[in-house]
């Protein structure tokens, strides 16, 4: 594995929420989202996570975001594109096109709907990284994609390609974490892709987070990561519990129908619009949720 600089790839990194109007991508809010991340805290921004829509994206739309966000970051923070999709040829098109646009990072999506071979796996990482010099990462969410990686297989996408040089783990399993510290070296980035494990799984040695919570509270999302990192874990706890009940709710519906209703409440977006089959949160929901931002002391 190629190294990295220690602070490269570390800390928050929060997968953003696609804004839209009238059935538009909104890239003035967006823009406005970028800003709010960096003003807190955040040590990174991923584009076109499971939280920003994107199966409901053209390929267009993923690419104008992910060269939206570059230009807007200026380099302040790294950007991470997640460029996977359920077809290699459009993978390929969106890899190529981050790389281009000078993203910072590729998190790259395993194939999903086709449940595929591990063997077929390792190949299709093998393949994107033939065409892009930039650190990648596979995004391992199997409650979505339908596959779950094995050891075996990162070893081998990693013999076969350098800058192979992490995870987005979204799955409840710690042993995993501990078994991939363990044979892939405690340098291998780890981000925690459940939010309510994001303060266990980086005690154990995970480097970051890429939590959609932080979009509604990035600064706090931002300082766990920070004391953990750091070693102080009374603090990070302290946080952790703050936060526990806001991370548990994203999931009361499909991610983001939760976190978009929570971020209008809150004034940070103006507008609560999905694209079918996603669809606003019901009006029972809608009063879940306001408890939920009260108790936390964000209402």
């Amino acid at each position: 594995m190629i190294k990295l600089d220690p602070k490269f790839l570390i800390g928050s990194v929060p997968p953003l929420i696609t804004p839209f109007k009238n059935g538009k991508v909104d890239f003035d809010t967006y823009g406005k989202l970028i800003e709010f991340q960096i003003k807190n805290g955040t040590h990174g921004i991923l584009v076109n996570g499971t939280t920003s829509e994107p199966s409901t994206l053209t390929i267009a739309e993923r690419n104008d975001l992910v060269k939206f966000a570059v230009d807007a970051v200026k380099k302040r923070v790294p950007v991470v594109a997640q460029t996977g999709s359920q077809s290699h040829a459009d993978s390929v098109e969106l890899t190529e096109f981050a790389n281009k646009a000078g993203a910072d990072a590729l998190l790259i999506l395993t194939p999903y709907f086709i449940r595929p071979p591990q063997r077929g796996v390792v190949e299709y990482f093998v393949d994107l990284g033939k065409r892009t010099n930039l650190p990648m990462m596979m995004y391992h969410i199997p409650g979505r994609s339908a596959f779950k990686v094995e050891m075996a297989t990162l070893q081998a996408i990693m013999e076969k390609t350098p800058h192979f040089v992490g995870i987005k783990h979204a799955f409840d399993d710690h042993n995993f974490v501990s078994e991939m510290i363990q044979t892939l070296g405690p340098e291998f980035r780890i981000f925690v892709g459940l939010e309510e494990f994001t303060f266990s799984m980086m005690a154990m040695g995970s480097l970051g987070t890429m939590n959609a919570a932080a979009n509604v509270m990035p600064a706090k999302v931002a300082q766990m990561c920070n004391e953990v990192l750091a070693g102080n874990m009374a603090a990070a706890r302290k946080l952790h519990y703050e936060m526990f009940e806001v991370m548990k709710a994203i999931f009361y519906d499909t991610n983001p129908i939760p976190m978009k209703y929570m971020m209008k409440r809150l004034g940070i977006i103006e507008r609560n619009e999905h694209r079918l089959p996603m669809v606003p949160a019901t009006p029972e929901l809608e009063k879940r949720l306001d408890g939920v931002l009260q108790r936390a002391g964000l209402l």
